[in-house]
């Protein structure tokens, strides 16, 4: 039987399954890109709620796998060299899990680093710029009365999906005709920005007929309706 009783998470969050790896997270948009993943391969995993309600990501516990106490992160008992991994950082563990399985990445080099740019171009871009825009428009942000910071966030959110909806005019996902982790990346937080954080309409959402059309279809992909409520509430 695989022992985990080496990492401290273990024992806030027990694993019924130690074998199978292990996913601590929520349904946020950088929570359900590992669940989709995850869904997508086929990897056997064990999905664990961390309830920020309860700050339960502030836990010792948890600081123990990922000191950065942001979700997702996961335990895989069957790593690198048979040793257990645990990993932090959603880009990271998507680049992970394409290796382990060679799903959902290119093999060739040069369309491997095709697909990791548009992946970095989410964690550098989309994933912030989403972020601060609902902060400023949905959240405290409203308080403020100096819509500077807001119409910032608007303005930039809305070049990024320019860039989106201009790759995707020529291509059926985002780094090319073959479904990949940058889609399994961006789309979560474009589906966010526009119904989580209700803001189609700031950023004239319409204006981006490709975008739309993409997010679609990958709304309509079965793995994505399941890891898109995963992990479920207690």
């Amino acid at each position: 039987m695989t022992d985990l009783s080496a990492f401290p998470i273990t024992r806030r969050w027990p694993a019924r399954h130690p074998r199978r790896l292990q996913l601590y997270s929520l349904p946020t948009p950088n929570g359900v890109k590992v669940s989709i993943m995850l869904e997508e391969i086929g990897l056997p995993y064990e999905a664990h709620r961390v309830d920020f309600t309860h700050n339960e990501q502030l836990t010792s516990e948890f600081l123990a796998l990922n000191p950065n106490n942001k979700i997702p992160a996961i335990l895989d008992p069957d790593g690198p060299d048979g040793a257990p991994l645990a990993l932090f950082e959603s880009g990271a563990i998507l680049i992970y899990l394409a290796e382990k399985t060679g799903q959902l990445l290119p093999r060739s080099a040069s369309g491997r680093y095709r697909a990791l740019q548009w992946l970095m171009f989410q964690m550098g871009g989309i994933g912030p710029m989403f972020g601060q825009l609902g902060f400023f428009y949905r959240f405290a942000g409203r308080e403020i009365e100096d819509k500077r910071p807001r119409d910032r966030y608007v303005a930039e959110s809305r070049r990024l999906l320019g860039v989106l909806d201009g790759q995707l005019a020529g291509h059926a996902w985002v780094a090319g005709d073959d479904y990949g982790i940058a889609d399994i990346a961006i789309f979560p937080w474009v589906r966010n920005l526009i119904g989580f954080y209700q803001a189609g309409e700031l950023v004239s959402v319409g204006d981006f007929p490709n975008v739309n059309r993409a997010l679609e279809r990958f709304l309509e992909r079965p793995a994505v309706v399941r890891g898109l409520e995963i992990p479920k509430p207690a």
